[in-house]
């Protein structure tokens, strides 16, 4: 594929991502009537659901990456191109802020709204480095057993992840700057961004080495 069509894909499967995380996030804080389990369960079936789809579909054009921290895994195994791997960044984050506007639109909510959602501290970055780093690894012992398990494989994985993590895994420094440009269920205060891309980063980066060691270059001799 040409590479204005792996950004476009890498846009539109952001965009559509966020657009669901965001809106799926006010629908189930509007339903669940207070009760923070149940907005929790509102907004996690659609995350994951929406993942298998667009990585079923926008996976054969652009390797539907839709993930800062899953392009520098790729970078990292020589897999794309260092130019590349930018441009890829600059269409997911501008696609992932796009799709929270595109969500505020839909339920007509101010167009831009910084959230006041705190989330700091050990607990909450914690949650962000072992979310990450299971994706990166779902991700590459997939591509090594099944590849054709991938889109659920991974859909499934985020919505386990939903729950397990004190952070409601992220696992995503582009959902994460997206999502601090709305003040709904899903936002995160802008305050608190950099702390979690640069978990999200750092546990990147350390899966894809172990990972590497664990599938590729494991075996004795």
């Amino acid at each position: 594929m040409t590479l204005d069509r792996r950004l476009m894909a890498e846009w539109l499967g952001t965009f559509s991502l966020l657009a669901t995380v965001v809106g799926s996030g006010i629908t189930a804080e509007r339903l669940a009537g207070g009760n923070v389990a149940v907005a929790l369960l509102g907004n996690t079936f659609p995350t994951g659901a929406i993942l298998v789809v667009l990585i079923t579909v926008f996976g054969p054009i652009s390797g539907a990456h839709f993930n800062p921290a899953v392009t520098l895994s790729f970078v990292m195994r020589r897999e794309i191109a260092p130019r590349d791997a930018g441009l890829y960044v600059v269409a997911q984050v501008f696609g992932g802020i796009v799709g929270v506007l595109a969500a505020h639109v839909m339920f007509e909510r101010p167009l831009i709204d910084p959230s006041t959602t705190t989330r700091t501290g050990i607990g909450q970055w914690a949650g962000e480095f072992v979310a990450t780093s299971g994706l990166i690894g779902t991700i590459l012992a997939c591509l090594k057993a099944k590849p054709q398990a991938v889109p659920m494989a991974v859909g499934l994985y985020i919505t386990a992840a939903y729950w397990f993590t004190y952070s409601t895994s992220f696992a995503n420094p582009a959902v994460t700057i997206a999502r601090c440009f709305s003040n709904t269920f899903a936002g995160i205060a802008p305050t608190d961004v950099v702390a979690f891309i640069a978990v999200q980063l750092i546990a990147a980066v350390l899966a894809t080495w172990f990972f590497r060691w664990m599938l590729e270059d494991g075996e004795d001799g």
